[in-house]
């Protein structure tokens, strides 16, 4: 593999450089954005959404009918580089851009690409998944949600657990089973339904970080248009296969472990190991040497991954290996941190005593989440040793 750029690439990246430069808020401040309240920070994400859209920077690779840039995978690599090498703000609707948008490209009808693509682009919709049930979380197959067909229209009743941003969403990309008597991954469908619809109830679920980013939602009598329906009508399953590989793809791009090695190795100047800064410390040293090998392994797996990409191939295992190594990478370094700082990473944001605004306190409870989320740990080694070593089902 050839891992220098071209040209073309290197100009690219000097121009997005400089759109940074011009146009990155000056206010924000990555350590202190969690001390704002939730609703501050997720107007600010959509404000940053607007604008880098305006300017061409969102949905890079996307067809240009659709709002895109129609850019490269390279290029969206080199993005992805240079947005995270300066901390830039997520964006506000994250699943909307890395599942609902390219499931919808690849299973939608004209009439659903041209009604929400370009809207999810802006961050004028915002979209959340519903994937998870009480009693259907890692094994999705086992959803029964359901919905019956009456009239133009599906009757959906049931409930979804774990939904991230449902209570900010317009729309949520629906997985019910409207085929009861199917085998176990058949008889599901996929259905887009507009959140304000009667019927719908998001409860927010408050999680350990303090966060409300997670909900259940319910459904009780809520009809939808048949014109909604994604993808064929109880072959639903392959449309969230889609929608599953673009979002581990996503999850494997997205995760910052280089910025997260690089938080922990300015700790490692500051706090000391019997008088002098940890980093001179011999186990230490060794801690951080394993650290930055596993953060370069995860950028070449990246690379194979987007060189798989770039032959016109869909993504495929490569994202839960970057998913599964990068989630659990950002766990240890995090855990790593509050073992350096002894007492002090008790002390959460706000305190005069908390190191980094207390950010390590709430990066070891935040980062169990990302293990947990966008599938098991144990999901992922799952799909690793049945796709990629072919080792029999347990």
């Amino acid at each position: 593999m050839d891992f220098n750029f071209t040209p073309e690439e290197e100009a690219f990246r000097q121009e997005l450089r400089s759109w940074l430069q011009a146009n990155l808020p000056k206010e924000f401040d990555p350590q202190k954005f969690d001390e704002i309240s939730a609703d501050e920070r997720f107007e600010f994400q959509r404000a940053w959404q607007k604008k880098a859209h305006q300017a061409g920077w969102v949905g890079l690779h996307w067809p240009k009918e659709y709002g895109g840039r129609g850019a490269g995978l390279m290029e969206m690599f080199i993005y992805n580089q240079e947005m995270t090498k300066v901390r830039a703000p997520r964006y506000a609707n994250t699943l909307g851009l890395i599942m609902s948008g390219p499931t919808l490209m690849h299973w939608g009808t004209e009439e659903q690409k041209q009604r929400h693509l370009a809207k999810i682009l802006s961050g004028e919709e915002i979209w959340c998944e519903g994937l998870s049930e009480p009693n259907a979380g890692s094994d999705l197959a086992a959803m029964q949600t359901r919905a019956v067909e009456d009239g133009d229209s599906f009757v959906i009743n049931g409930q979804k657990v774990w939904t991230s941003y449902a209570h900010r969403a317009n729309f949520i990309q629906l997985f019910v089973r409207t085929d009861p008597n199917a085998p176990k991954h058949r008889g599901i469908s996929c259905l887009i339904v507009d959140m304000k619809t009667l019927g719908v109830t998001v409860r927010p679920l408050v999680q350990m970080t303090g966060d409300e980013d997670f909900n259940e939602v319910f459904f009780e009598d809520v009809r939808v248009p048949k014109a909604n329906l994604l993808g064929p009508k109880d072959e639903g399953w392959k449309v969230l296969v889609t929608t599953l590989m673009h979002e581990r793809a996503g999850i494997g791009t997205e995760l910052p472990v280089h910025r997260q090695f690089a938080e922990i190795s300015k700790i490692c100047k500051t706090v000391e190991i019997n008088g002098k800064p940890a980093n001179e410390d011999p186990a230490v040293r060794q801690k951080l040497a394993q650290f930055a090998t596993e953060c370069h392994a995860i950028t070449y797996n990246m690379f194979r991954s987007f060189s798989k990409r770039l032959k016109g191939n869909p993504p495929g295992p490569e994202g839960s290996i970057n998913k599964l190594l990068g989630s659990e990478l950002n766990l240890r370094i995090a855990n790593f941190a509050t073992e350096l700082l002894g007492p002090y990473a008790q002390i959460e944001k706000g305190s005069a005593y908390a190191v980094d605004h207390g950010r390590w306190a709430r990066a070891a409870l935040w980062h169990r989440l990302l293990t947990i989320g966008g599938g098991t740990s144990e999901i992922q080694r799952g799909i690793l040793g049945e796709r990629m070593l072919g080792l029999p089902k347990g």
